[in-house]
């Protein structure tokens, strides 16, 4: 046999437990070296660049 609730649990109690469950939207900042938006303290998918280094080697396209 299961766990079974001994009392109700109102809304107010139950909206509170769940209150920290909301989505929520990431904060976005501007890259100082290509000015594309992107999250914060993480590496910029558009240079390859993280606080002035470059980390990731971007691929140039090549025209042809």
């Amino acid at each position: 046999m299961g766990a079974l609730p001994k009392n109700k649990v109102s809304r107010h109690r139950r909206g509170n437990r769940r209150r920290h469950q909301v989505l929520q939207v990431p904060t976005l900042v501007t890259c100082p070296k290509c000015n594309s938006l992107m999250r914060a303290h993480r590496v910029c998918k558009e240079c390859g660049t993280y606080r002035g280094r470059q980390v990731i080697r971007q691929e140039q396209e090549a025209d042809s």
